[in-house]
């Protein structure tokens, strides 16, 4: 239960987790981050630091606990029993894992089982104190994930995407060799939401209609009968979104509780499916909303983003009393109601790293061994640009005055936004002397639904108008050293970082993209089922319907238009960003002679290993020192 799920991310390298344990349990002396001496620098430290996620709690068993941590320096699920204190590591990959879920007894932990990073396999199960692994959906062939709820009789519900079959989803039946249950198949995406508190009802969220960027919503029996729906994608001027946020927590209670954009941003309502009733909540606050039941059911925790802050409050649901949750200024990226009415979050902000506090006093997890170093604070500038207001984040050395030699981070996503959080390879460039300038382009989330829903059709070219104008005021506010400028990201920041050296030639002096698109064609052809669902969406169409947007949207179209030295790094078993696409970019660069430098690693789509993302760090900072001068 909780605000986000246990997953740290999977469009970045995990930065929001912070722990240590070991298969006996947390010790002072154990995990590498122990190992680190005073002589180790504090970009590295950082990274090193014991981290755990927010722990996920069975919903009928509240004191077992799940959580993500670092501890033997790659992020791997822990059990923990809060009752004794007793905690313990549940998988051991070279890769890592960080998708697992509890069952609501809390008697075993289920984990995703997939081949170094490349996001397709099966469904794993454990026993809570320990014992050996077995298949968790007998019957069921490895898959992309699409979701999983399980229910207090033993029964599954299992979504799956594949090329070849799409999105389904199954149940499995409560009892050993139970044969799954195909209760939904379509083309398009789709995935599970939940499963009701008494196992008979199962939420959809599915895509249908052909909008990867708006999904409507399907309740159904466990037999795959329809008993209703919902979609507000249909008769409008515009496509609204929804999402599943869960069911109720109380036996025979039919009432879902759904995100929805009406009011042109992300907020709660109140769906009850015996009587079609639908209440929305009109809680007035600027930015995006969303909320979790409390245990009982008769309140809604809420989490409130605004301008890259974050933060808590109780909306009573009887009274529709809406009271703030204290909690201090800086993100909460993580959050759950416990039965005893208290809530755990994780909290940072991006001079200080995480820690989970509590609203009944002190720290719920709070490893032994070395601390991350601070960082310095983030400072927000407002620019204005063609299509309005942007945001950006800015951070400058501790020492010394500007211009500076500066990094234009740009996050992935694009369905993401960049917050006053902790994140590690922003504070190393701050520690080496650069400034650093996130910028919540129009595509990002947090600053309403027109904002994000943007960039259809021009896909990367208007992400790029908002940085080129971030980047002009940086230059003109004498914060950043126009002949020092460096374009990087991952993953949809990487992929900006090609297409803005190929586009803005003369703007940048270093490019440093991660796990990017850099041949688009290629890389719609390669990529896992559901985005291309999604590339269909934001494009138009396929490359064969559309080929001039594909076209002006891919790096590849402009790579002989390069001129700055170009650092990449990709993982050759990325189902996001494949690496072909990535090699024929490559090609092309190498072809004309172009200044280059190529790092593939042996994983998917970033690194939960410490010690391999502190070399890619490492890596990117020397490019960077070399050819700035």
């Amino acid at each position: 239960m909780g605000i986000p799920s246990l997953h740290p991310g999977t469009d970045n390298p995990p930065e929001l987790v912070s722990g240590t344990a070991q298969n006996g349990g947390m010790t002072e002396n154990t995990g590498p981050a122990q190992a680190a001496a005073a002589s180790v620098p504090d970009w590295e430290q950082r990274f090193r630091a014991p981290r755990v996620s927010l722990p996920d709690w069975a919903e009928d068993a509240p004191d077992r606990a799940l959580f993500v941590s670092n501890a033997t320096g790659t992020y791997e699920l822990y059990a923990w029993d809060r009752a004794t204190g007793a905690q313990r590591q549940v998988t051991d990959r070279p890769n890592g894992t960080t998708d697992g879920v509890l069952t609501p007894d809390g008697e075993a932990i289920w984990w995703f089982s997939d081949t170094d990073g490349d996001e397709f396999g099966v469904w794993m199960r454990q026993p809570f104190g320990g014992g050996a692994d077995e298949p968790a959906t007998a019957g069921l062939e490895a898959s992309y994930s699409g979701g999983l709820a399980l229910g207090r009789d033993g029964t599954s519900v299992v979504g799956r995407s594949t090329d070849e079959d799409g999105s389904t989803i199954y149940v499995v039946p409560a009892g050993a060799g139970a044969a799954p249950v195909e209760i939904y198949r379509h083309r398009e995406s789709a995935g599970v939401g939940d499963l009701s508190h008494d196992g008979t009802l199962i939420a959809i969220e599915h895509t249908e209609h052909g909008d990867a960027m708006h999904s409507a919503l399907r309740v159904v029996r466990t037999d795959g009968t329809a008993v209703s729906e919902l979609d507000d994608t249909k008769g409008g001027e515009v496509e609204l979104g929804l999402e599943v946020l869960g069911f109720a927590p109380v036996d025979g209670d039919t009432r879902l509780l759904v995100g929805h954009q009406r009011r042109g941003r992300w907020e709660p309502m109140v769906w009850d499916i015996a009587t079609g009733e639908q209440s929305e909540l009109g809680i007035e606050l600027p930015g995006d909303v969303s909320a979790e039941w409390y245990p009982d059911g008769s309140a809604l925790l809420i989490a409130h983003s605004f301008e890259a802050r974050s933060e808590l409050r109780r909306y009573d649901l009887s009274t529709r009393q809406l009271v703030e949750v204290d909690t201090p200024a800086g993100t909460v990226s993580g959050a759950t109601a416990r039965p005893d009415g208290s809530v755990e979050y994780l909290w940072s902000s991006a001079a200080l790293p995480p820690v989970v506090r509590s609203t009944s006093g002190g720290v719920v997890l709070d490893p032994p061994g070395t601390k991350a170093p601070a960082s310095v604070p983030v400072e927000d500038a407002w620019v204005e640009g063609p299509g309005g207001r942007i945001h950006a984040l800015v951070q400058k050395p501790a020492t010394g005055s500007g211009p500076f030699p500066t990094v234009f981070e740009i996050h992935g996503g694009p369905t993401w936004h960049d917050s006053d959080a902790f994140a590690s390879g922003p504070a190393a460039w701050v520690d080496h002397g650069y400034a650093v300038v996130r910028v919540n382009y129009r595509g990002s989330t947090g600053y309403g639904r027109d904002w994000t829903d943007a960039l259809k059709h021009r896909v990367g070219l208007i992400e790029l108008e908002d940085i080129d104008a971030v980047r002009e005021w940086a230059v003109s506010s004498g914060l950043a050293d126009p002949e020092k400028l460096v374009l990087a990201g991952g993953s949809w920041g990487g992929y900006l970082t090609l297409l803005g050296l190929g586009t803005q030639p003369d703007a940048w002096a270093v490019g440093l993209a991660a796990v990017p698109v850099a041949d688009y064609v290629t890389a719609y052809h390669d990529e896992m089922e559901a985005l291309k669902s999604m590339d269909r969406t934001l494009l138009g169409g396929t490359p064969e319907e559309v080929p001039e947007r594909f076209e002006a949207s891919s790096p590849l179209t402009y790579v002989d238009a390069v001129r700055a030295p170009v650092y990449i790094s990709a993982g050759v078993n990325d189902p996001r960003c494949p690496i072909q696409q990535v090699e024929n970019y490559v090609d092309r660069l190498a072809e004309r002679g172009a200044t280059h430098e190529v790092y593939r690693y042996d994983a998917g789509h970033g690194s939960l290993v410490v010690e391999e993302r502190i070399k890619q760090v490492r890596l990117e900072l020397d490019f960077a020192k070399r050819h700035l001068g």
